[in-house]
């Protein structure tokens, strides 16, 4: 597994059930609310100081996830993107990467096609059973409670990146 992650150059999130534990919550206005963790939010920037890029491609559109994204830095989001696979075939054709560079994070169906072509997939410990077979490593937490902290920390573990990244802390 470490062979794959010391390859990775970016690492594509979806949304709802990774960055998130998957609850959309609307007012009585109708406005949308996520719950996001800010464990994940800091592994994705420890990613981003360490020169990987990250992207998001979500299958709804939501302005809350527009906002997270600015609030990360994260430039690459597609949503609305029924058909993953466009969306990572453009982020290939923008970037010059290949599959292997490319790490995803998804937890259902719609997210499989992506994951049979990444260098290395992942899934939360809540994802759907039938993303299971596509996947490397499925994380001990789950979507939207520390899922997306566990990849990035391996991620840098494997790159050798962690303890320059995290020196500051210590």
């Amino acid at each position: 597994m470490n062979d794959r992650l010391a390859k990775i150059r970016l690492l594509i999130l979806d949304v709802d059930g990774v960055m998130t534990d998957g609850r959309i919550i609307f007012d009585s206005n109708g406005i949308e609310s996520k719950f996001f963790n800010v464990k994940d939010g800091h592994g994705i920037k420890m990613l981003q100081r360490a020169g990987i890029e990250v992207a998001i491609i979500s299958g709804r559109e939501s302005k809350v996830v527009a906002n997270r994204a600015a609030e990360l830095g994260i430039e690459q989001v597609f949503q609305k993107s029924l058909n993953k696979l466009e969306p990572y075939l453009k982020i290939l054709a923008d970037t010059g990467l290949a599959d292997e560079e490319i790490a995803f994070i998804g937890d259902d169906l719609i997210d499989i096609p992506v994951l049979k072509r990444v260098g290395f997939a992942a899934a939360p410990a809540d994802a759907i059973g039938e993303v299971l077979p596509f996947v490397q490593f499925v994380t001990k937490n789950s979507g939207g409670w520390g899922a997306v902290r566990e990849v990035s920390d391996m991620i840098l573990k494997a790159q050798n990146r962690w303890e320059e990244l995290t020196a500051r802390y210590f």
